[in-house]
């Protein structure tokens, strides 16, 4: 059976049209790999004959944002410095700084969560699924479909791009290596937000209710 998910994940691996991943999947009997293949021979794969490439040029990007308030340095590499230079690349860069300083995500990819924070996940949906009254022998597909969720809300490249929330990340990128030709990943980010993990002091807030008095 070719599920949603399958389709998803191909689009995601090749840049290939929805329709054309679907038959491709047809075609190999759902195997995965095999399916890349197809595409790549019939030429709608742009993508995946780029993504084995070493991208070790690229950009460092400074995005400031609200006043001051939030800020983030992101790392995205490409293969050449002329792409690097280019309109396009920039473009894409910033609207990924962009993100995340809109969307805070943790982490880039799924497979950078550590196991102990996914163990952790596990518990507390399970906790809500028991607690929902849900049957113990679904609970377990419950907390994998649960945690998809956790993965859009948390990994940069599967979050829904916040000026298109019918694409996420993973697939603006591959429309760009599609169009520029290059392969381009995202290596890594900081995200700063003003204040962030400061406990402000209670007599600090009464000595600024103080002040407010004297005035």
């Amino acid at each position: 059976m070719i599920t949603a998910e399958m389709v998803k994940e191909l689009r995601e691996r090749t840049g290939a049209g929805m329709m054309d991943c679907k038959k491709a999947l047809s075609e190999t009997n759902g195997d995965m790999e095999k399916a890349v293949d197809f595409l790549r021979e019939k030429g709608l794969a742009a993508a995946a004959k780029k993504a084995s490439r070493v991208a070790s040029e690229g950009l460092v990007e400074a995005y400031i944002h609200g006043a001051g308030r939030i800020g983030v340095l992101l790392e995205v590499n490409c293969e050449t410095d002329f792409v690097a230079k280019t309109d396009g690349f920039k473009a894409l860069v910033r609207d990924i700084a962009m993100q995340i300083a809109a969307a805070n995500p943790t982490y880039v990819t799924r497979q950078e969560v550590p196991e102990e924070i996914l163990n952790h996940e596990r518990e507390i949906l399970r906790a809500q699924a028991l607690n929902e009254g849900k049957p113990a022998h679904i609970v377990e597909k419950m907390i994998e479909g649960r945690l998809e969720k956790f993965y859009k809300e948390a990994c940069l490249l599967e979050q829904p791009f916040i000026k298109d929330s019918d694409k996420t990340i993973t697939q603006l990128i591959t429309a760009s290596v599609a169009k520029i030709g290059e392969n381009i990943s995202v290596r890594r980010f900081t995200r700063y937000h003003l204040g962030e993990g400061i406990e402000k002091k209670a007599n600090d807030f009464a000595a600024e209710v103080m002040a407010a008095v004297k005035k």
